[in-house]
């Protein structure tokens, strides 16, 4: 198991709860995941798959999510393939055909090829060892991000019994979770719940008072890195990216009144980092697994809690230092009021007002927001002070060249205390090296490394094979595909 993980992941240790969770998988048990994102929910059932004969299936909401994970799949050396209405009939074929000869090891599907006929006939003549259900909140109407194409998931246990299902989500209140079980028919699941306590994420609410002002002080803190600006209409999201172009920044958009291929035009230029701040509606964000995103901004309040933490969840996936913050103003209920009084189910009508309460209680709070985050699934946090909210800590002003104070930089994580004091300089060689090769392999950035790799990289100066494979997301895979032209260029840097 560990040499395997070595091997095609680069890591060294699991994370909290990977390997009980790829024990039950590996029994054969169906299991529900509840981890915070950035936790290493894939490993869960990537894992396991080398580990046994089979096929996994993988059901997926969004193209997008498909395709970054095939891609870092392969550069890890895994063979892995989706099928959606991207490809061609005769892509597809080329790929059943690759899925029968037991060349693919996982299959991404999103969850309406499941009502297909034809490819309900295709399952029942595959060796599935495993079913895996990515962002299963998905298939509760009382999660903040509904499906109803998930409901099609309910057939698995039905039409495939002996075959374990292993559901995983970032986020889930108990009741939920109670129905995620009760839609996937899993009589005795494994429940794992890893905590929800991001550390590396700072939490803070600011006036919404001279808006425009204060988003261009805190993203001018984070030049060239990736940020997330989330507005509650398109009008907004389009003349927020306006100003911040007119200012010399970077910025694109994203939102329903786009046309799909601008949509993914943009989403992929903020993924390639040829634009560094997303202005966007909550339509963005389920598909995109950009680890590096630095700084998320709610320029509305959100909807719930619940999206609120999935949509701050964006930042700091790497595990070093982020930023998440909301500009609070009362106005912003009384625009959402008015489109949950257009609601006709009493039901659903009362669960909005009850989740728009909660958000506007957030933002009211004389208390830790982390706390409150926390308490809200069902979690205790005992500790007085977080250390990295505004609650707990004072934030400098946002006039001064820092983003946080003396005072919040001792209880804060900070980037040394992950990564060291790195060289910055050829911090910026191998990030440069990093794009250049992801632009030849046409994947994402990160997919070659992350910046976490690149800071240890840049701070330990590898230059041989042993010590390479040292640093942290380096696996055997990695090190024969990109091992020489980064150390070359250390080598260089060090004479």
């Amino acid at each position: 198991m560990y040499e395997k993980k070595k091997k095609h992941f680069g890591y060294d240790e699991f994370r909290p709860l990977q390997k009980e969770i790829i024990e039950r998988v590996l029994a054969k048990e169906d299991c529900l995941v509840l981890m915070p994102t950035g936790g290493g929910k894939s490993l869960c059932f990537q894992l396991p798959t080398l580990l046994q004969t089979g096929l996994t299936i993988v059901i997926s909401p969004l193209i997008s999510l498909m395709k970054d994970q095939v891609d870092a799949l392969t550069t890890n050396g895994i063979n892995a393939a989706y099928i959606n209405s991207s490809l061609s009939h005769d892509e597809i074929n080329n790929i059943v055909s690759k899925v029968k000869s037991g060349e693919i090891k996982l299959l991404y599907i999103a969850p309406e090829r499941l009502s297909v006929p034809h490819f309900q006939e295709l399952l029942h003549t595959l060796p599935i060892g495993m079913f895996a259900i990515d962002e299963a909140h998905c298939i509760s109407e009382w999660g903040h991000d509904f499906r109803p194409d998930y409901r099609n998931l309910k057939m698995l246990r039905t039409n495939f019994p002996s075959v374990p299902i292993i559901a995983l989500t970032a986020t889930a209140t108990h009741k939920v979770r109670d129905d995620i079980v009760k839609q996937l028919n899993l009589p005795k699941p494994h429940i794992f719940t890893s905590s929800f306590n991001r550390q590396n994420l700072s939490y803070e609410v600011l006036p919404k008072k001279d808006s425009f002002k204060t988003i261009l002080s805190l993203v001018e803190l984070y030049p060239e890195e990736s940020v997330i600006i989330y507005c509650f209409s398109r009008k907004d999201t389009e003349s927020l990216a306006e100003k911040l172009n007119a200012h010399g920044h970077n910025a694109g958009t994203y939102h329903a009144g786009l046309t799909a291929d601008k949509r993914k035009d943009n989403q992929d230029r903020f993924i390639r980092d040829d634009i560094h701040i997303m202005v966007a509606t909550i339509a963005f964000g389920m598909g995109i697994d950009k680890p590096d995103v630095r700084l998320v901004i709610h320029h509305s309040l959100p909807k719930s809690i619940e999206g609120y933490y999935q949509e701050t969840g964006r930042a700091g996936r790497d595990g070093l230092p982020a930023r998440c913050v909301l500009l609070f103003s009362t106005a912003d209920k009384f625009k959402q009021d008015y489109f949950i009084s257009l609601i006709s189910d009493e039901e659903e009508k009362k669960q909005a007002e009850e989740n728009l309460d909660k958000a506007l209680h957030y933002g009211y709070l004389k208390s830790c927001r982390r706390r409150f985050l926390l308490s809200y699934f069902n979690e205790k946090y005992t500790v007085a002070n977080c250390g990295n909210c505004d609650k707990c800590i004072e934030f400098a002003p946002l006039d001064t060249p820092k983003s946080t104070s003396k005072k919040t930089a001792v209880k804060s994580v900070t980037t040394n205390e992950i990564t060291g004091d790195f060289d910055a300089d050829l911090f910026s060689v191998l990030k440069q090296i990093r794009t250049n090769e992801a632009t030849r392999l046409k994947v994402p950035p990160y997919i070659v490394f992350g910046d976490k790799a690149l800071r240890e990289m840049s701070l330990h100066k590898p230059t041989t094979d042993e010590a390479f494979l040292k640093i942290n997301g380096v696996g055997d895979k990695k090190l024969k595909k990109f091992g020489e032209i980064f150390m070359s260029a250390i080598r260089e840097h060090r004479n």
